[in-house]
């Protein structure tokens, strides 16, 4: 006998709704609070964002930040900051840093003299120390890459809430795009919470993020319309609630399966994708989330269409269409 996992039952009771203030009310707060930590802690924008240049180190042997930024002390650099990063599939013999200089001239980026002088001075207190990568960007494009990233986010939404007006209704829209500026605004807060780097991978994993809750979004919105015309008479929030139930073992099992794939690229992948597997990984909880207890909350204080008959489609057919003709006279 095949084995056969399944996280949720096959018929599932659960009233959605019963709670309904108390998780829309979180949900709001969430964001309201998401807003307030950017406003006051800022995001830690990457070098795409930011302007200026990044250098990777890497050393055979183990090194403290401090005699990093000792070193680099007298060469006058301006705004410089060092890390170092952590990753498990370090080799016990693979010590890796990065160091951020801000942007020094119009270029944005270090000269190559500079360069020497750097790598001279970390030397002088890790003499194992090689540099591994160096990406350098100016502030004017930097600063277009801001607005370029911010109108793609704003131009999905607006494309995603112009394609859920057309297949449904444009009550069906305004749910799908709050719940999807709530996916947006939550990923963002813990990025500033935590001071993540904010760049360009993090935009396609928003970008993606959208595009994966839209998909759970408009497979309940299409299965309650096809609820909508099946049963006419019925309750919307009752609806609701059956079309959640219906769909829940397919949302679940969607955001597991991929959550799965993800954990394994945040814990293989390095430190280079980090960022975008973290954007991503939340984004499908949260995403999963806001389409069962945002979108459709939304949804049913708009109302919806209850008729979804086609046009010249009878609605209710009369009783003598359902009785053979050579009976219907008989006494």
């Amino acid at each position: 006998m095949a084995f056969r996992l399944k996280l949720v039952p096959d018929h599932t009771d659960i009233d959605f709704f019963r709670w309904q203030w108390l998780t829309f009310g979180l949900s709001a707060a969430a964001m309201l609070a998401s807003v307030i930590i950017v406003a006051v802690m800022g995001l830690n924008f990457g070098i795409d964002f930011k302007g200026g240049t990044t250098i990777r180190t890497e050393s055979t042997t183990a090194f403290e930040v401090g005699d990093y930024r000792q070193a680099l002390a007298p060469l006058d650099l301006g705004d410089v900051s060092i890390t170092e990063v952590f990753d498990p599939s370090f080799g016990q013999t693979q010590h890796v840093a990065m160091i951020r200089i801000g942007t020094t001239d119009e270029t944005g980026s270090v000269t190559p003299e500079q360069l020497n002088q750097v790598e001279a001075a970390l030397k002088t207190v890790d003499p194992e120390v090689r540099f591994a990568a160096v990406e350098s960007v100016g502030p004017k494009v930097s600063g277009e890459l801001v607005k370029t990233a911010f109108y793609a986010v704003g131009a999905a939404c607006l494309g995603i809430m112009a394609y859920i007006w057309l297949r449904f209704e444009w009550q069906f829209a305004i749910g799908c795009v709050v719940s999807l500026i709530h996916d947006v605004l939550l990923t963002i807060g813990l990025f500033s919470l935590f001071q993540l780097r904010f760049d360009l991978t993090t935009i396609a994993a928003l970008l993606t993020t959208l595009g994966f809750s839209c998909n759970d979004t408009v497979v309940v919105f299409d299965r309650l319309r096809e609820n909508l015309i099946k049963y006419k008479t019925r309750p919307l929030i009752d609806l609701m609630n059956l079309t959640c139930n219906e769909t829940l073992s397919r949302t679940i099992m969607t955001a597991v399966t991929t959550g799965i794939a993800l954990t394994a690229m945040l814990i293989f992948g390095g430190d280079v994708i980090r960022e975008f597997v973290v954007a991503m990984l939340f984004g499908v909880f949260v995403g999963c989330y806001s389409t069962i207890y945002v979108a459709k909350n939304i949804v049913l204080w708009l109302g919806v269409k209850r008729d979804w008959a086609k046009p010249g489609e009878k609605k209710d057919k009369p009783a003598t269409e359902e009785i053979p003709a050579a009976f219907r006279d008989a006494p």
